[in-house]
């Protein structure tokens, strides 16, 4: 064989490979007939074969079984109204039955755009069908959850997305995030395909099903995924403005000079504590940190660091903990585990208590050793100092009144703007885990 001939055969076969893997990459999202797109107006379900990779661009925890939902919403269409921290050219959903008892069943799923922000009509020529293993209908086994195919389509940076799902018979309680600070929709028969909000009639503060959206991009190098209470699921913030600290954070990650090429992915539960889950008492807590950190942090796709800020209902919820060592000890494990999928954990120091309703001098006690353990540098790889972000100078155990929600524990959409502000964005990005 002469040297040019090799050099053809390598060349040829190099092209067919490029030709197998872009076939395989678009076929992706196939229908269940094996054919690309959906029926008329709900566009190409296919994934585009362009270079880049698949990363997190929202999330939110699943937290428990949403009460008086036994049968579920059978013949229903949930449509979720989500926001994007970074946007692609292509997107996939990941739906949960964590918290049901029975198998649900989703005959029909699709993704849109929304025609204006917390709106539930869909921009024109934006629905695409979503596909399970190239089928429309998936069934989720309790305590499970599926990610769909690929579907293409233009997902912009800081957008409304909106994902909808029918179930065509009853499924048990549904799995559900209750403290969405965003407005999502309801109607009645399978309403999935409809690009207009019109039948949607029925209003929910609820995120259901859903627990995350990635986009497949090349602009963005991998996802910060925060592990946090209610302060980071943003209780306080204003409904349907996306005025979380984690929104303001995904902000400074896109406009900024010189930060990471990052997405955020919030992983907070209101009332979520690091050793303890909640009870039948208070369900709506969520399984603790320790317990959660890999299905809400560790598995979403693409994490390159991870954020905490966790611990202040540890102290301030009973059953109390009284002694900073154990909940430095949780800390720890935390990054424990972290580190053993080689990711870098930057670590918030718990803020401002004083004035809370039940609030007692030995809870700031608590606060502040946990808080002078984390600034020595003995828990995290890096550290934010939330703390000092917030407090009031002249009354340093609570919260500065600007920043207060005025229940003396949660910021004020200008209080998270000066939590994400005190993350030093070369931060996310350092060097490999520290050696605590």
């Amino acid at each position: 064989m002469t040297r040019n001939m090799g050099y053809a055969l390598l060349a040829g076969l190099a092209a067919v490979a490029v030709l197998v893997s872009t076939a395989l990459f678009i076929g992706a999202g196939s229908g269940d007939d094996g054919t690309s797109g959906g029926t008329s107006g709900s566009g190409s379900s296919a994934a585009p074969a362009l270079s880049g990779s698949w990363v997190g661009t929202w999330s939110a925890s699943a937290v428990a079984a949403e009460p008086h939902t036994r049968r579920g919403f059978p013949r229903m269409s949930i449509r979720n109204v989500v926001h994007t921290s970074v946007g692609g050219t292509a997107t996939r959903i990941k739906l949960s039955n964590y918290y049901g008892s029975r198998p649900l069943t989703i005959s029909h799923a699709t993704v849109a755009l929304a025609a204006a922000p917390s709106n539930p009509t869909a921009a024109s020529g934006s629905m695409r069908r979503l596909t399970f293993g190239n089928r429309t209908s998936v069934t989720i086994r309790p305590h499970d959850a599926v990610t769909s195919d690929a579907a293409r389509l233009n997902v912009p940076h800081n957008a409304d997305l909106l994902v909808t799902t029918y179930s065509p018979r009853p499924s048990g309680p549904v799995t559900y995030h209750p403290f969405a600070r965003q407005t999502s929709y309801i109607g009645r028969g399978d309403l999935t395909a409809e690009s207009s909000g019109a039948a949607f009639t029925e209003q929910s503060p609820y995120w259901r099903y859903l627990t995350s959206v990635d986009v497949y991009s090349a602009e963005t190098d991998g996802a910060v995924a925060v592990l946090g209470d209610s302060i980071t699921d943003g209780i306080t913030s204003s409904p349907g403005a996306n005025r979380r600290w984690t929104d303001f954070l995904a902000e400074r990650l896109r406009t900024e000079r010189g930060a990471p090429r990052y997405s955020v992915l919030n992983g907070g539960i209101s009332g979520n504590r690091v050793l303890l889950s909640g009870s039948r008492f208070s369900p709506t807590n969520g399984p603790s940190a320790l317990t959660r950190i890999h299905r809400d942090v560790l598995s979403r796709t693409g994490v390159k660091t991870v954020v905490v800020e966790m611990g202040l209902n540890d102290i301030i919820k009973p059953p109390r903990q009284y002694h900073a060592s154990r909940i430095v000890q949780g800390l720890r494990e935390l990054v424990h585990e972290a580190h053993g999928r080689g990711l870098r954990v930057v670590g918030g120091t718990l803020t401002p208590i004083g004035g809370h309703r039940g609030y007692r001098p030995w809870m700031d006690t608590v606060r502040r050793q946990v808080n002078a353990q984390i600034r020595e540098g003995h828990v995290f790889d890096s550290v934010v100092d939330f703390d000092a972000a917030l407090r009031d100078p002249a009354r340093p155990d609570r919260l500065r009144p600007a920043y207060d929600s005025g229940d003396h524990l949660h910021p004020s959409d200008n209080g998270y703007r000066a939590m994400a502000e005190a993350v030093r964005l070369k931060q996310l990005k350092g060097s490999s885990p520290a050696q605590l």
